[in-house]
């Protein structure tokens, strides 16, 4: 089982009411919908097919990252939201650009928890 594949049930385990929304980077798909509240909300970044049929008013949407390329509104307001603690990054490297190589190795090893970032 993935490492992502265990989001589900730590979400759950933190809690246990359900979250408003959830984003799913991750691309885990419908076993997300579960730890949402009625009404909340799911977003996909790879096609809202993944989280089937809308169920308990679960709104499900779309973020097609190339529609928001120019917004530099909705990056400022990203920012803002990180660093006032309000949304976490998760990193698992970073690299300078000379060890761009190295990097694209540990993504393809797989396995890597948190987002693999090349400095430039």
């Amino acid at each position: 089982m993935a490492r992502g594949a265990y989001a589900p049930a730590r979400i759950c385990a933190a809690v246990p009411e359900g979250v408003d929304a959830v984003a799913d980077a991750a691309l885990i798909g419908a076993p997300l919908v579960d730890v949402v509240r009625d009404g909340g909300k799911v977003v996909g970044f790879r096609g809202v097919a993944a989280f089937g049929r809308p169920v308990r008013g679960i709104s499900h949407h779309l973020a097609f990252v190339p529609d928001y390329y120019g917004k530099w509104n909705k990056l400022d307001e990203l920012r803002h939201w990180t660093e006032a603690g309000a949304v976490t990054l998760r990193v698992a490297a970073t690299f300078p650009a000379e060890r761009a190589a190295d990097a694209h190795r540990l993504l393809e090893a797989g396995g890597t928890r948190g987002r693999i970032v090349i400095e430039f």
